[in-house]
């Protein structure tokens, strides 16, 4: 049988970031991105307005997908980690489906996140993608793609600005937490403490690299995926 991806993006992308996945499907498991509203073919559609709306929101779109009955897991990087991580609290408060597993890649657990809003012009948004990402974007030096981009990236920005996680018991599913092991956004320690956050099992894998690693290890953490389910 096979089982479901469920793909969350990181902030400023989109869910097709997840394309190479799709080329990965296999008998034991396929990639199904799903969108976050206001990029690629959603482009002009109201962003999420707070992590309560984006949590059932993506719970929404995690439901429909799995209408089919079939297995699923959820994987988010990053920002993307945060969402999913609410997304699955929203599916297991409002009687599910709920997923085997929830893989939190590139992120503190949410008693550690902090983030800054970007309320300032484009170049102080361009330099936070650049100080997050550890490399330059190549997109934004097309001024096309940076109108198109730098609206998505100012919005989930300030999503995770304004998250406060509740007091709430832990998951009833497993987490695995990954990350890069030079990732300087994930210290060590608060990478750990997603164990707090699932009752139902607990496991870390690290990739060499920083806090972007993903997009250079795409088939090694598909693999991964794979021995999950």
């Amino acid at each position: 049988m096979t089982t479901s991806v469920m793909c969350l993006p990181y902030a400023g992308a989109g869910a097709g970031v997840y394309r190479p996945w799709q080329l990965q499907e296999s008998s034991a498991l396929r990639a199904v991105p799903i969108q976050v509203p206001g990029r690629e073919r959603e482009f002009g559609k109201p962003f999420y307005r707070d992590f309560p709306e984006a949590a059932a929101g993506t719970a929404q779109r995690i439901r429909e997908a799995a209408a089919d009955g079939q297995p699923f897991i959820v994987f988010g990087h990053s920002f993307g980690a945060l969402l999913a991580y609410e997304a699955v609290r929203h599916l297991a408060d409002t009687g599910g489906p709920l997923p085997r597993h929830l893989v939190v890649s590139g992120s503190v657990s949410p008693s550690h996140r902090q983030a800054e809003r970007l309320d300032g012009g484009d170049e102080e948004v361009m330099a936070r993608a650049r100080a997050i990402a550890g490399r330059d974007i190549p997109e934004y030096a097309d001024p096309r793609l940076r109108d198109f981009l730098l609206p998505v990236m100012r919005a989930d920005v300030n999503l995770l600005a304004d998250y406060t996680p509740p007091a709430r018991d832990p998951l009833p599913v497993p987490i695995t937490a990954i990350r890069g092991d030079q990732d300087h956004l994930v210290p060590e320690e608060e990478w750990l403490d997603w164990e707090a956050f699932t009752s139902a099992g607990f496991d870390t894998v690290e990739f060499a690299g920083g806090h972007m690693y993903v997009t250079e290890w795409w088939p090694e953490v598909w693999k991964t995926l794979e021995q999950l389910v």
